[in-house]
């Protein structure tokens, strides 16, 4: 069955200029026009598209912030509190996970409590400020399973313009900086052992 935009407006709770708008950017169009132009819908995709817009609704927002070590700290708490800002400006309700650890460790605790959200289907949208937040390497095969689940991604600094040796340059720090946090820290514990002997 077929009716009119300004019958598929009250079934939809929208005015006519909105799904009209909605048109022009392709996030909801008629489904033919009749040889005068007039705009008609189908009912069945009009149910659809509220039950889609329900269960959207039932998801969650989640901003991800992280540092490296914990004389990053206050570096993170900028993070948190510029995702807190931009959210509470966009999104009615959200949650901000933290985690403190390199961009190379899979086993930090935010960052398996936002994969276990993500393969459940109980987000929406994931909020970043970086890219490299997420991980340093791995985050475009997470970013792959956030698309098949149906999660956006956004990141508020994109970083634009970097060459292909920016780009190494900046991998081949942070390998560096994680081994030799791992060598240090070892080292650091065994003179500890030695001192209290």
């Amino acid at each position: 069955m077929f009716i009119s935009i300004g019958k598929a407006s009250i079934m939809m709770g929208v005015s006519v200029t909105t799904l009209r708008r909605w048109e022009r950017s392709s996030k909801f169009c008629c489904d033919h026009k009749t040889a005068g132009g007039h705009r008609r819908y189908s009912v069945t995709k009009i149910k659809e598209f509220i039950g889609e817009a329900i269960n959207n609704m039932s998801k969650k927002v989640v901003a991800y912030a992280r540092v490296s070590s914990h004389d990053q700290k206050e570096d993170l708490q900028r993070q948190v509190d510029r995702l807190d800002k931009y959210c509470s400006i966009h999104f009615h309700s959200y949650e901000v996970i933290n985690d403190l650890g390199s961009g190379m460790n899979y086993k930090k605790k935010g960052l398996k409590r936002l994969l276990k959200l993500i393969l459940s289907g109980q987000l929406s949208k994931i909020i970043l400020t970086h890219k490299d937040r997420l991980l340093r390497f791995g985050s475009e095969l997470i970013f792959q399973i956030c698309h098949f689940f149906g999660v956006e991604i956004e990141i508020l600094e994109e970083k634009k313009n970097l060459s292909d040796e920016q780009i190494l340059a900046f991998d081949v720090l942070e390998m560096i900086t994680v081994f030799s946090a791992r060598l240090y820290g070892k080292r650091s514990h065994q003179n500890k052992k030695v001192l209290t002997a």
